[in-house]
């Protein structure tokens, strides 16, 4: 017979064992580049890449084109992808975006239509890859790609490191996609 008290710590142990593995994994994501292939040779999504980076994906992965949804100061981290992006015939969109903000439905809208024309396999990146990356990634999957909700509101999930509970993590990037799916009929 097991006793309350070894379920009692068990149950302790689940409740502090599946953050701490959560908070791993989204740390360790942080630390490698959050790079992840969302459809293969179609999508792909991570955080900003280097110029090494750049032109790893082109030659590996045969990125065509790299769409930036950073909205900082273009510093070194920008002229380091356009110069990596240019000279491995990659194409760089800029489509700058607040994770702060929500972005409004036209604005949606637009970069829908931006990453469907875009030559393929497309590269998408904010600074962490996590929030506006994922926003982005979850309009693809669900408004180019035509794949399931479940699906497209993976991309918006703490496997990529988005916290999508309002006051803890960037939940407009999840309130944008919310209203943004109205619009697919899901």
């Amino acid at each position: 017979m097991v006793s309350v008290s070894r379920v009692l710590k068990i149950g302790i142990l689940c409740l502090v064992a599946l953050p701490a593995s959560v908070g791993a994994h989204m740390g360790i994501n942080q630390l490698t580049g959050n790079f992840h292939e969302v459809l293969p040779g179609e999508l792909y999504r991570s955080a900003q890449p280097s110029g090494d980076d750049v032109k790893k994906y082109a030659q590996d992965l045969g990125i065509k084109t790299i769409i930036n949804l950073r909205d900082e100061d273009r510093e070194e981290w920008y002229r380091d992808e356009k110069n990596a992006a240019q000279s491995n015939g990659v194409q760089l969109i800029d489509f700058p975006m607040s994770s702060s903000k929500e972005l409004p439905q036209d604005r949606a809208e637009k970069l829908a239509r931006i990453m469907r024309d875009a030559p393929k396999p497309v590269l998408i990146h904010c600074e962490h890859g996590a929030n506006r990356t994922g926003l982005a990634s979850a309009i693809y999957v669900g408004a180019v790609a035509k794949k399931s909700e479940q699906a497209a509101e993976f991309q918006l999930s703490p496997y990529y490191g988005h916290v999508p509970i309002k006051g803890v993590g960037r939940y407009e990037m999840y309130q944008s996609w919310d209203d943004f799916e109205e619009t697919l009929g899901f």
